[in-house]
């Protein structure tokens, strides 16, 4: 039985170490669950194995595996990705004391972003074999959320063959990115997820090649607009169309 049960919390400013932290812990009770179904699994077999007898599936009592959403935001970080490079961080120590900013190297995918306040980071800690078990749609339906949510402000986003995230004008010379990603998944257990920049100062991602791209341009939902947006808005429709677009039951 897939459990589509989704608690949701949101953590506001949270130091990205602590959410850190706390991300990993759900992460690996879910992965510890589901190895421990396996394992209950495979014993089961080779009893029945042992006795010649058949292995009757539905009798094997599995652990329910929980499924969580996490919003918060974050104080001024730069996290890279495994797949990005150091030198795209453009501040030394010192660089980064000046801006009030910290950086940390990370176990998701992609390379290096900006995380702040004003900036909705979503943390989807989901057991995908309550969903799908393919990392590629997980990645286009979160992207989906976030240009459904757009759209309702009146924004025309969309995507950039090649590249994950949500951008604008990604057809020409104009286009410009309003919301990375980047995940990590084991055991089809995911964490870490997507950024999307509401009130974020656009600054700080001077100082850095985002996501290893340097000659594309990075906005906000209040760059676009012309206007501050109420973020506990965005928060509120982006968490609907996240739990529609997965079928999910948000508690």
């Amino acid at each position: 039985m897939k459990n589509k049960k989704v608690f949701f919390q949101d953590w506001g400013l949270t130091d990205y170490q602590e959410a850190w932290d706390r991300q990993e812990t759900l992460f690996s009770q879910t992965v510890q669950t589901k190895i421990d179904n396996r394992n209950r699994e495979t014993a089961f077999e080779a009893a029945a194995k042992n006795t010649g007898t058949t292995v009757a599936y539905d009798i094997i009592e599995a652990d329910e595996t929980f499924n969580y959403l996490v919003f918060c935001e974050h104080p001024h970080t730069y996290t890279l990705g495994k797949s990005g490079k150091p030198e795209h961080l453009l501040l030394d120590e010192e660089g980064l004391k000046a801006k009030h900013a910290v950086y940390y190297r990370i176990n998701r995918g992609g390379d290096i972003t900006y995380h702040g306040p004003g900036q909705i980071v979503g943390y989807p800690i989901l057991d995908l074999d309550n969903f799908f078990t393919d990392i590629h749609l997980y990645l286009r339906t979160l992207e989906e959320a976030v240009i459904l949510t757009l759209a309702d402000f009146g924004l025309k986003a969309g995507r950039y063959e090649g590249y994950t995230g949500v951008w604008f004008d990604a057809d020409n010379e104009k286009a410009r990115k309003i919301c990375a990603m980047g995940v990590r998944c084991s055991r089809w257990v995911t964490m870490h997820g997507l950024a999307l920049n509401v009130n974020t100062d656009l600054d700080y991602f001077g100082n850095i090649v985002p996501c290893g791209i340097d000659d594309k341009d990075v906005t906000s939902m209040q760059r676009e607009l012309g206007r501050p947006v109420d973020i506990n808005e965005v928060k509120k429709i982006l968490k609907h169309h996240i739990s529609v677009l997965f079928g999910m039951e948000m508690l």
